[in-house]
């Protein structure tokens, strides 16, 4: 289990995530949302390890993120929403690269990458240096990277940010079969259709509060009730500052 307790984050005076509470079990594909500046990259890159929170706790599988760091982040696998990579290194050399330092060594490593470029269609690329990559192609070897050692979180940012329709759909197939074998996929996204489309759990977060927790299937009854798309109740939650949420 993922589990953020009384999570904030302050940057001087502006707190970018208030009081946040969350549980994702393993097996959950969940698509956090919100507008521009709400919060959901602090609350990633927290969780990656990479921000210390200014109060509150984080947990994976039991293990405090920061006091535990090292052992919570073999468990972790982080995709930006800006893929960076080591232009002089081919994609076969920096996923060889990442499979060392998560310790993944000889044949499994060798096995994992054959699996991983075959799924994301990275094999002719794959002993080209990574500078001539496009951008789509430079995302495609950083989701590879962060699935070499079959991390048991997965966090992603912006997924689809440069991919072409057949990388997206690449890309999507790739986090649900992640999901199905029970890792915990945290996904912060701006494309709707992606939640509706994949996604188990969704959560909404607004000016650093979480204003909305559910599962897709209580999520499209809130759609049916109140008559609304995705689109349209997404920004009716988060369009005025009371989050004015309609019941469920």
């Amino acid at each position: 289990m993922l589990e953020l307790s009384s999570i904030e984050k302050k940057f001087g005076s502006f707190t970018a995530v208030n009081n946040l509470e969350l549980r994702i079990e393993h097996g959950q594909l969940f698509g956090f949302l919100g507008p521009n500046g709400a919060g959901k990259t602090t609350t990633i890159k927290m969780i990656a390890g990479l921000l210390t929170p200014s109060n509150g706790k984080i947990f994976l599988d039991g293990l405090d993120v920061w006091t535990n760091s090292i052992d919570a982040k073999m468990k972790i696998g982080y995709i930006p929403d800006q893929p960076f990579i080591y232009d002089k290194l081919t994609g076969l050399e920096y996923l060889r690269f990442c499979g060392g330092l998560f310790n993944v060594q000889g044949n499994i490593l060798n096995t994992r990458i054959d699996e991983l470029i075959n799924k994301l269609k990275i094999g002719t690329w794959l002993n080209k240096r990574t500078e001539e990559y496009s951008q789509g192609m430079r995302q495609r070897i950083v989701i590879a990277s962060a699935f070499i050692h079959e991390p048991d979180l997965l966090l992603v940012d912006e997924p689809m940010v440069g991919l072409d329709p057949q990388s997206a759909f690449l890309v999507k197939n790739l986090l649900k079969d992640a999901a199905d074998k029970g890792k915990i996929v945290f996904m912060s996204t701006h494309s709707l259709n992606v939640v509706e489309e994949i996604c188990t759990h969704v959560g909404i977060i607004n000016k650093g509060s979480l204003i909305l927790q559910s599962t897709i299937a209580e999520l499209n009854n809130l759609k049916s009730k109140h008559e609304e798309n995705l689109e349209r109740l997404f920004i009716q939650l988060t369009e005025d500052d009371e989050a004015n949420i309609p019941n469920t």
